[in-house]
């Protein structure tokens, strides 16, 4: 039997660190600008600064916050509707129209009404983001409603369950697997969201900062900025993919 490579866990690792390798030593080497691509270890150096003195720590966790609390809003209402419009169609031919303009909008556009409706502050970009992530949860809440097997609901009835039952304990908990992989897609469209709406309009965070250091031509903190805001995605997609795996493995099977 051929044994798995010890070298696969570490390909990840690998490809990152030849680009920062490469990053440094183009930099190093002057083939662009310091203005335009400062070297990774000034960069890093950066980093360590705006850590140490609280600036990143407050601006990330400014960020989260408002990127989490349009989540969780966001996605409350959008299971809601979702759930809702696959058990009444009067509903689905309520909601489904403004699902249908909304999705595809760029949601950014919105940012001057909800900063005009509810100010410069942080509710705007929560609400926003709540209205970006409202979308895509709609569509697949409803899809994983809709795909519940019919099988399963004629048993649930045939051993005398009611509605209300079937409802809770069947097609709400066969939704959970579909639901949460949708809840993955709009984690990073929180992120996005939430990033954009403080480049555009400030008030603090990791966007409004980088934004600032950019017009300053500070480029090792916008570099730096840049990396944080990647890592923080990834770690966030890795975290909900382990608690998939250990939680809702089952659906896998």
């Amino acid at each position: 039997m051929p044994q798995k490579s010890v070298l696969i866990p570490w390909r990840p690792v690998t490809s990152v660190v030849l680009l920062l390798l490469v990053w440094e030593l183009a930099a190093r080497a002057k083939l662009t600008p310091p203005l335009f691509l400062p070297p990774f270890s000034v960069v890093a150096d950066q980093l360590c600064r705006s850590i140490a003195d609280g600036s990143l720590t407050n601006d990330l966790a400014l960020s989260l916050a408002r990127a989490f609390g349009g989540l969780l809003v966001g996605t409350a209402t959008g299971v809601a509707c979702g759930l809702v419009m696959s058990r009444s169609r009067f509903a689905e031919w309520l909601i489904d129209p403004f699902v249908a303009l909304g999705f595809p909008a760029p949601k950014i556009a919105f940012l001057p009404i909800f900063i005009l409706w509810f100010g410069i502050g942080s509710s705007s970009k929560i609400l926003l983001v709540a209205f970006a992530c409202i979308f895509p949860v709609v569509i697949g809440t409803y899809n994983a409603a809709r795909s519940v097997g019919r099988l399963f609901v004629w048993s649930a009835l045939s051993l005398g369950s009611n509605r209300r039952s079937i409802f809770f304990h069947v097609i709400l908990p066969a939704c959970y697997p579909r639901i949460f992989t949708t809840f993955r897609i709009a984690v990073p469209v929180a992120l996005i969201t939430t990033f954009t709406a403080e480049m555009v309009a400030g008030g603090g965070g990791m966007g409004a900062t980088l934004i600032y250091s950019q017009r300053f031509f500070e480029s090792p903190t916008v570099f730096a900025y840049i990396v944080v805001m990647m890592c923080v995605g990834l770690v966030l997609d890795s975290a909900l993919l382990s608690f998939q795996r250990r939680f809702l493995g089952w659906a896998e099977n």
